[in-house]
């Protein structure tokens, strides 16, 4: 999920990196919301927050839906903390946070703080990249084989009661053709909870993804573009504003990004440029963000 740090905080830039110690040394201007601290040596508190949010999704949906979803969650993390440990950048261990009943997930997603700076942009781009690839790899067979378990049912027309119609994106498409075929002509799929589940990650996936702010895509786009590309950030924020219009959904979303997601901070080497390869892995990144995103994640 997002992953925010404190600019002024110091952190030990290796011998390979001589050339910015001197930078790391200079006093930072602060450039972003400065979020209160979370605790890094407590991994007491983790345990007992994972093993609630276990809980809250399992009172939600329960097993099916439990434990898939915390595998995508726990992925995703942990991609950016083990990237965040090959930087040594000083980072936490994830925190997860539960949300039972009042919300379709059993949970608000987990997170990391990052801690020092970023070196220079390969590290912003692995860290940025690392969460949602590996929360992806786990996403994928989750949804296939969650819809193999679903059930084909005719289309209900409402006397059964409220019918929550779920968003698709292309590549859930994708998936529900390779597992189920063609659905026939007034039929719907009823899904098992381990496809919501699935669901569930590619909608974390593409939220992440957005190129805003410390969110993991803002993390990707300013490694691609620098500071000069970061001035279409608003841009992006006004058009996430425009999808309320067809989904109300957004808004909370909007407002916050609107009020925190318009700067990032620079690495310290905010000059070198990404290598082909990279750039190529970002480029394949945003079409996974298109790819996996649905204006209208929810239909009543």
């Amino acid at each position: 999920m997002k992953n925010t740090y404190e600019e002024d905080t110091r952190f030990t830039i290796q011998e390979e990196y001589p050339d910015l110690q001197q930078l790391h040394s200079m006093p930072q201007r602060r450039r972003v919301f400065r979020f209160r601290a979370l605790p890094a040596n407590k991994p007491l508190i983790n345990v007992i927050l994972f093993l609630l949010t276990i809980a809250s999704t399992w009172l939600t949906l329960g097993v099916w839906y439990s434990l898939p979803v915390i595998a995508i969650l726990l992925a995703h993390e942990m991609g950016h903390y083990l990237m965040c440990r090959r930087y040594h950048i000083p980072a936490t261990l994830p925190f997860f946070i539960p949300f039972p009943y009042l919300n379709p997930f059993g949970t608000m997603g987990a997170m990391i703080q990052m801690r020092g700076l970023i070196p220079h942009r390969k590290a912003l781009f692995d860290v940025g990249a690392a969460g949602p690839l590996a929360g992806l790899i786990v996403t994928i067979p989750v949804i296939y084989f969650g819809l193999q378990l679903s059930d084909i049912v005719p289309a209900s027309d409402g006397s059964e009661g409220m019918t929550i119609i779920l968003g698709e994106s292309l590549v859930y498409k994708l998936l529900s053709f390779l597992a189920l075929g063609s659905i026939p002509v007034s039929y719907d799929v009823r899904l098992h909870d381990m496809a919501y589940a699935g669901w569930v990650g590619l909608f974390v996936t593409s939220l992440n993804l957005l190129p805003i702010g410390q969110l993991d895509g803002g993390h990707i786009f300013y490694s691609l573009y620098g500071r000069k590309g970061f001035k279409f950030m608003p841009l992006f924020i006004l058009a996430l504003g425009g999808l309320t219009v067809i989904y109300y959904g957004w808004a909370l979303l909007f407002v916050l990004l609107l009020l925190l997601g318009r700067k990032h901070p620079p690495p310290l080497d905010d000059t070198t440029p990404l290598d082909p390869g990279r750039k190529i892995l970002g480029y394949i990144m945003f079409i996974i963000f298109v790819t996996c995103f649905s204006p209208t994640p929810f239909k009543f």
